[in-house]
């Protein structure tokens, strides 16, 4: 059994918590579980049939129940697929082939990709979620450089590691995370990064169960991706209250480096309340982009 499975008590209260936060999309779903080597793969679906595929890929310590607030506004136009990334909190099942390299992350995703039937779609990614999808798009572009790879759209929210490192004052302040992982670590740490606005209390107890079930889970991470090589039209959304790295050296490295991309930071969001912050203005952004190129609302 890999190390990233969770004891069976506390895994019961994080399935319960779970579907509780899941009880928070205000629009009808389909739950996938793909098999694959590494084992199954949670996919939380919704939105037209034949709208443009979008998956989305949450942020490292949650869950796609995390997606509560946009669900709503992308599964209008869009096939939303919403992924629970396998090693750590979630209900993808890791019960195969390690996860110790960020290739076998590419290796997992890919099989998403098979697994769902989708040739290419646009790609959206939250903090680490960000760091896995810029991974990911340059890795499909390396595959395949005369289509661009699997990756037709990229959006990022406020990404980690991706062009900047973190703050050291939010290292320190997550520390309490994984010293004493739980509930009450995981409120203070959010009302303190979030400036007194954290997300629903579903969510808060889904994350701090989610630490504790999954407490030997590891992060498979690396360097910041070579983003010079993604050749497809890329959206940066940054948290301009973000306590996670500096937006603006995070926008100039971008701009630097990842060729094309539209960059915009919205005002009064912080890095860990940016998925459900305004909700609306942050779901028009992201479709203007992801139908027309150029995201709404951006100069």
């Amino acid at each position: 059994m890999p190390a990233d499975t969770p004891a069976p008590a506390p895994a019961a209260a994080f399935r319960a918590a779970y579907e509780e936060a899941m009880a928070l999309w205000p629009v009808p779903v389909e739950r996938l579980d793909l098999p694959s080597e590494f084992g199954t793969t949670r996919v939380t679906v919704c939105g037209p049939a034949d709208g443009p595929p979008l998956v989305l890929l949450h942020g490292g310590g949650t869950t796609s129940a995390v997606w509560y607030a946009l669900a709503g506004p992308l599964a209008r136009t869009h096939r939303v697929y919403a992924v629970d990334q396998m090693g750590g909190p979630g209900l993808s099942a890791h019960t195969g082939r390690p996860l110790r390299r960020p290739a076998d992350l590419l290796d997992w995703l890919d099989g998403v990709f098979r697994g769902l039937g989708l040739t290419s779609a646009a790609l959206a990614g939250h903090s680490y979620g960000g760091w896995l999808a810029l991974s990911y798009a340059v890795h499909t572009a390396a595959q395949d450089p005369a289509a661009g790879g699997r990756v037709d759209r990229l959006v990022l929210l406020d990404p980690t590691q991706c062009f900047a490192g973190f703050r050291p004052s939010y290292l320190l302040r997550a520390l309490p995370l994984f010293v004493r992982p739980g509930e009450r670590s995981t409120r203070r740490f959010l009302e303190w990064e979030t400036r007194g606005a954290p997300p629903a209390p579903a969510l808060v107890r889904l994350m701090g169960l989610g630490a504790v079930a999954f407490r030997t889970a590891k992060v498979v991470t690396g360097p910041r991706p070579d983003a010079g090589r993604v050749a497809v039209p890329a959206l940066l959304l940054l948290a301009g209250h973000s306590r996670t790295h500096r937006p603006h050296r995070v926008a100039a490295r971008a701009e630097r480096t990842l060729p094309g991309v539209r960059i915009a930071t919205l005002p009064g969001v912080t890095h860990h309340s940016l998925p459900y912050a305004d909700a609306g203005e942050l779901g028009r952004r992201m479709l203007g982009f992801l139908i027309s190129g150029v995201p709404d609302g951006t100069p």
